[in-house]
């Protein structure tokens, strides 16, 4: 004897909860560009740094960079592929977590971009047409260029994040 038909269709099989997707509207949105740019930024100010001969406060500046440089990149990676969910405590609160990263690395980029504007015009005495010993200043006047920038872009950030947040948003994209 046969046993008898199901009534119903098996179930389908469910998303695999592991599964990466890629988050298209993170990466074309401000938060996503912004991300993207203070990564470039971060780069250029560390490397400049770091190919420069430096001593003293430029430790600090160079460990601010790179901090905030790897801490932004898992922050995108995080976020263009889905994954904040996994993030224990703080992943329920991502974009809280966003505007909180950018308003502390806008602090200390702030106080890096300090110590490179000191050490530009402690070495500005090098800065002369005819100087023949070898000289950081140019290197100093790059990485105070580039903490600028990346001072500027981690606000403008932060501000974004602020405002999705004041907005009611709980999502970053």
């Amino acid at each position: 004897m046969l046993p008898p038909p199901p009534r119903q269709p098996p179930p389908q099989a469910r998303a695999v909860r592991g599964a990466v997707r890629l988050h298209r509207a993170f990466l074309r949105g401000p938060l996503g560009v912004l991300r993207l740019l203070q990564l470039l930024a971060g780069a250029a100010f560390w490397v400049t740094i770091a190919t420069s001969r430096y001593q003293g406060p430029v430790h600090f500046a160079l460990f601010v960079s790179v901090l905030f440089w790897l801490l932004t990149l898992g922050l995108y990676f995080l976020t263009l592929l889905g994954k904040h969910e996994l993030v224990p405590v703080l992943g329920s609160r991502w974009l809280v977590v966003n505007a909180a990263h950018d308003l502390l690395a806008a602090a200390l980029y702030g106080a890096a971009t300090g110590i490179m504007i000191a050490q530009t015009r402690s070495h500005s005495y090098c800065n002369l047409k005819d100087y023949q010993m070898a000289c950081a200043y140019h290197a100093f006047l790059a990485a105070a260029v580039c903490g600028g920038l990346c001072l500027g872009l981690y606000l403008l950030s932060a501000l974004y994040g602020c405002c999705r947040r004041y907005q009611g948003e709980q999502e970053v994209a």
